[in-house]
């Protein structure tokens, strides 16, 4: 292995140490107590090689915003790729989107709620992004309707499940109705 070989690793291995730490101290204690200070200290290297990283929180924000779509990406096409017929599958999509809203408050706040300097539904959105998006379309599509089109419909879904994770998170929803909620979503939307 070359010098500039270890360096570029040792640089890829830093900057994941940076997102790591970052969302894991943004699960625990919220997105204001990650600061390029904290997390200079946390990992044990100066602000200034953190800035030759990421400019600032923003960038880091998108880092675990894209790292965060790309996981969720892979959960939603497990879950429906297990489950049998297309009500199944809306379903098993609505629960895991649902149950990675609930368990990566944190991530999902970076994907969702904050800025990351991250373009939405433009030509130059990042590849994650794209990818959450189309796990979604994937499902949605084959359940749509016709003469509906199938990216507006999985925005509007989108859009039901992603005020379901909010509300919910928030305390404003009962948790008890949660399982009706997504039945009621799916057997309402869907044409099955």
């Amino acid at each position: 292995m070359s010098v500039q070989e270890r360096k570029q690793r040792e640089r890829a291995d830093r900057e994941r140490l940076i997102v790591a730490t970052a969302r894991e101290l943004a699960e625990q204690q919220g997105w204001d107590a990650v600061t390029t200070r904290r997390l200079a200290e946390r990992i044990e290297y100066s602000q200034p090689v953190l800035y030759s990283h990421f400019r600032g929180k923003r960038e880091i924000v998108g880092a675990v915003a894209l790292e965060g779509a790309a996981e969720l990406a892979a959960e939603l096409r497990a879950a429906t790729s297990a489950a049998d017929g297309p009500r199944a599958r809306v379903a098993a999509l609505a629960h895991a989107y649902l149950d990675f809203a609930r368990r990566n408050p944190a991530v999902y706040d970076a994907v969702f709620h904050l800025d990351g300097g991250l373009a939405f539904a433009h030509e130059d959105t990042p590849a994650p992004l794209k990818d959450a998006f189309a796990a979604l379309l994937e499902t949605l599509d084959e359940v749509a309707g016709d003469g509906v089109h199938p990216g507006v419909f999985t925005e509007t879904f989108w859009a039901a499940l992603h005020g379901l994770a909010t509300l919910t998170r928030a305390g404003r929803l009962p948790q008890e109705y949660a399982d009706g909620r997504v039945d009621l979503l799916v057997d309402r939307l869907a044409v099955i």
